[in-house]
């Protein structure tokens, strides 16, 4: 299969994705269409060496995600075919309404059509989670929250979804477990405390930020003491965030999760929690449901 073009690695470059980690997700995905040999239907009913123009379009409203993911699977599929070329009309983190065009490709309509699913696959993926991560972002409008995703990802495509999360307006939570650590419940029952479990995180990665979870304010309180950067609120009630942020008394950032819905996320917010973790974001995210409309060709 081709490689990318250069100027398609620089913008997934400047967007933070990793060109050769695109190129592997969107081989796997045509790897599985054609696993068993050539695309039989548009072999049939496609003429050999067809050009033609197709419209990816929206139809629905959403926030996009993943144009240049999507066009890297039209360059890939045509690998020994004569240039794909791709025309963006918007961009990731836009809002569109029904009916917008996202994309317009032209080139061989076999390699379009062949790659069709793929393209659409990751981009409706990612563009439900920005579009789920707006209505969250929108939501806690006008406080200080931000809304930030887990690590309930799919594997193999953890940084593509965390991509789509900040299209939608949203933060991100560590990509791995060494780039920062989060003390939960189970550390905190081997280490035997809040401050036991700190202290040894803090031995064998000094410098490294640590987050804790808090089942109680009386956690919390120890978790503060502690000289804890950062307290994750794990299934407090509304009244028990703002007892924390109160504990608190802006020593720490402080992290509301589990149990968070979209209906509630404003008063959790206005708390004065600093962030919200929503797992939903990436691991319940409904598609976003766009299509490719073939416009001239044959």
């Amino acid at each position: 299969m081709a490689e990318l073009k250069e100027d398609l690695n620089v913008r997934l470059l400047s967007a933070g994705l990793d060109p050769a980690a695109v190129v592997r997700v969107i081989r796997a995905g045509l790897a599985e269409d054609l696993a068993d040999g050539p695309d039989v239907t548009t072999a049939a009913t496609i003429p050999q060496g067809a050009v033609g123009l197709a419209d990816v379009v929206t139809r629905r409203a959403g926030v996009i995600a993943g144009l240049y993911v999507a066009e890297a699977a039209f360059y890939l599929a045509g690998a020994d075919s004569p240039q794909i070329t791709c025309k963006h009309t918007v961009a990731d983190g836009e809002r569109v309404t029904p009916g917008t065009v996202l994309m317009t490709v032209e080139g061989p309509l076999d390699v379009i059509l062949t790659a069709e699913r793929t393209a659409l696959n990751i981009l409706c993926h990612l563009s439900g989670i920005a579009t789920l991560t707006r209505r969250w972002a929108d939501a806690v409008a006008g406080t200080k929250a931000r809304v930030r995703d887990t690590r309930k990802t799919m594997p193999g495509l953890r940084a593509l979804e965390k991509y789509a999360v900040r299209c939608g307006g949203g933060v991100n939570h560590r990509m791995s477990l060494s780039d920062a650590a989060l003390i939960k419940d189970n550390h905190l029952a081997a280490a035997g405390s809040v401050t036991a479990a700190l202290d040894a995180v803090g031995r064998l990665a000094p410098g490294l930020a640590v987050e804790v979870e808090c089942d109680t304010i009386q956690q919390v309180e120890e978790a503060v003491s502690a000289g804890a950067g950062l307290i994750l609120l794990d299934n407090f009630s509304v009244a028990e965030t703002a007892e924390a942020v109160r504990v608190n008394a802006g020593r720490a950032l402080l992290e509301a999760s589990g149990g968070l819905r979209l209906e509630t996320a404003a008063e959790v917010a206005a708390t004065g929690v600093d962030f919200l973790a929503v797992g939903a974001l990436t691991h319940s995210a409904p598609a976003l449901d766009i299509g490719l409309d073939l416009v001239r060709g044959g």
